[in-house]
């Protein structure tokens, strides 16, 4: 019987923990119901002991859901309250406890080892998020006290976070500098701002460094620091009084004449800097005048002492770590850097190139200048965002878009050689003329159909992403898709120059008119063609470069004139030259805005200025057009 009311009382009796929470509140009970920020530490402390079940006290008391009721602590919830220790109903009124900001920073820390262990990934995640703004070392504790993190990606930031307290916080130098050899391949700005602090110095001046001292730099008044900020750093540490100015000291010298001298100095004698120093020292000997340094008195006190920067952090070995891991640092970010610009110039360049395919063909091998070329990328644009408005699917519009955009700006070629082109084909400047004058009405004419604001193509969900390397590297999907369009027109033209009958028809136009009419070809259907390929060419780009620039009647002028200069630098005639030219004005343009981000415009001007002088000695590209091609 004695047995068996021993085991009903235990299985009856609440938890150790639950005791030991009772009587924790129940010790601290004044300084929980009235805490201040600089006594309640240990409180928290205490409270955060007492096991799992003060968790929910904890955060309750943060959240000024704590509060009393008779002596009894309850936590409320609406307008239910329960028991604080035995979760039990309590139906009497309570009164809440509002801890002031600086108490509920204190809770909030000490909660982050409960929040650790919820079973919510939620809630685990939002403590890693409240360490990661404000850590400090209990939350190191509290990272290495916590259990197995089941979520991966949150092990992973949990692991990292670690490793970043323990460079900040670790006791031991070994262990610090462990961590700091982790991130060998790191690039974070999180691990910048931890590792940065150890590199802090502070300049100090002292007969001899203190014992243990991690030095940063001796620094040697007059070759590493001017001798005046050397002296000045010892009027500051009250090492030596403060200089005399010249000025000052004749001043005072000579508002103490006394028969003729100044000190016991007489006043012949003052014209000697030494006999003035000495006339000011007897001065201040007396108590007339401040004691000040001279010359030769600065020249001795900066000699006597020893300057340097001191680390903040004493262990050389960490300092030393953090040096070398920030070093590495800086170095990768260089490389991901140029890479990163790489990406940025070979994306422009493809951008420049698509423009500019079709202005190879009819200016490069028909030899028209079409001012109104930057117009049919523009038409091109409009009809993807025609095609995009009578079609739902961002996927299937795009893939209807690009042929219809082709076949437009294939048709408007077309009737642009056979109205205005083939009239004018054998007088340039005024082809040049008349072309403008259609590329001012073309602009007009789209203002008036679609308005002056800008439209929007918008790319499928696919195209809307980025693929990049690190947090630097990146490059968006759109463009890495008109690098692929570049490529592929590239091969079309390759093809249809060399391979079908177009092509052969074409090269023998360019290269010989008379010849290839002969042979029963029409120069003036084959120019026709040309021109109207070139031309839907150019719808297509118009389509690509709306997916991510502004579609306006503008958009064409835009590009016209690095469309022309991609031509002109590479070599006329000459796709290769295309080729070349877009890389050359992509990475000219590129590495200009580098050196003057902030002005996009003067960095266009600039490009424009050195295109003009590469051309003063490569008149013809740098892939000119050679043999009978040329000639013609």
């Amino acid at each position: 019987m004695r047995h068996l009311l021993l085991t009903l009382l235990m299985l009856l009796a609440p938890p150790a923990f639950a005791q030991d929470l009772a009587s924790v509140l129940q010790t601290h009970r004044d300084q929980i119901e009235k805490p201040s920020r600089r006594t309640i530490a240990p409180v928290i402390e205490a409270l955060a002991g007492a096991g799992p079940q003060a968790g929910p006290v904890l955060e309750a008391w943060a959240d000024r859901r704590l509060g009393l009721s008779g002596e009894r602590f309850v936590i409320v919830e609406g307008d239910r309250a329960t028991d604080a220790v035995t979760g039990t109903p309590v139906l009497e009124e309570a009164r809440l406890l509002k801890p002031n900001s600086g108490v509920r920073g204190l809770i909030g820390a000490a909660l982050v080892q409960f929040q650790l262990a919820d079973s919510d990934p939620a809630r685990r995640a939002a403590a890693l998020d409240a360490i990661a703004r404000a850590p400090d070392d209990t939350h190191l504790a509290a990272l290495r006290a916590a259990g197995d993190e089941p979520d991966p990606t949150l092990a992973a930031r949990r692991a990292r976070l670690e490793r970043l307290l323990t460079i900040r916080f670790d006791r031991d130098p070994q262990a610090r500098i462990a961590a700091i050899d982790t991130f060998s391949d790191d690039t974070g700005a999180d691990l910048q701002a931890v590792l940065n602090p150890l590199l802090a110095t502070t300049r100090i001046v002292a007969p001899k460094f203190p014992e243990g001292a991690n030095v940063a730099a001796d620094l040697t008044p007059g070759e590493y620091m001017p001798e005046d900020e050397a002296y000045r750093l010892l009027v500051d540490a009250g090492l030596a009084p403060a200089r005399l100015a010249p000025e000052a000291q004749k001043l005072a010298l000579a508002a103490h004449v006394v028969n003729g001298a100044v000190g016991g100095v007489p006043v012949a004698e003052l014209s000697r800097p030494d006999r003035r120093d000495a006339a000011y020292d007897a001065l201040a000997a007396a108590g007339l005048v401040p004691p000040a340094a001279t010359a030769a008195q600065v020249e001795r006190a900066v000699s006597a002492h020893r300057f340097a920067d001191i680390y903040t952090e004493p262990d050389s070995g960490v300092t030393d770590a953090a040096r070398g891991a920030l070093r590495a640092m800086a170095l990768r970010q260089g490389v991901m850097q140029a890479a990163d610009l790489t990406l940025d110039a070979l994306s422009l360049a493809s951008i420049y190139f698509l423009a500019a395919i079709g202005l190879a063909i009819t200016f490069g091998v028909m030899g028209v200048i079409n001012m109104a070329h930057g117009e049919f990328i523009m038409m091109g644009a409009y009809t993807g965002y025609v095609v995009q408005t009578l079609i739902g699917g961002r996927t299937l519009s795009l893939v209807v878009a690009l042929p219809s955009a082709f076949a437009v700006t294939f048709l408007a070629g077309v009737v642009l050689y056979r109205l205005v082109i083939r009239h004018l084909a054998s007088r340039p400047l005024e082809t040049l003329l008349a072309t403008f004058g259609v590329s001012i009405a073309l602009q007009q004419i789209a203002k008036n159909i679609f308005g002056t604001q800008a439209r929007p193509l918008t790319a499928p969900a696919w195209l809307e992403g980025s693929v990049g390397w690190g947090e630097i590297v990146s490059i968006s999907t759109i463009r890495i898709a008109i690098f692929g369009l570049a490529l592929l027109f590239l091969c079309l033209f390759l093809w249809i120059m060399n391979r079908s009958r177009l092509g052969l028809e074409v090269r023998a136009v360019t290269q010989n008119p008379g010849m290839a009419a002969s042979m029963g070809i029409n120069p003036d259907r084959i120019a026709m063609l040309t021109f109207g390929l070139g031309s839907g060419i150019a719808g297509i780009a118009g389509v690509a470069i709306g997916l991510f620039a502004k579609v306006t009647s503008e958009l064409g002028s835009d590009y016209i004139v690095q469309s022309f200069m991609t031509v002109v630098v590479g070599g006329v005639g000459n796709i290769w030259g295309t080729l070349a030219g877009a890389a050359l004005i992509g990475f000219l343009q590129k590495g200009i805005e580098v050196m003057n981000p902030a002005n996009t415009l003067a960095a266009q001007t600039w490009m424009i200025l050195l295109i003009i002088i590469f051309i003063q000695f490569r008149p013809r590209g740098i892939m000119p057009t050679r043999g009978r091609a040329a000639e013609a």
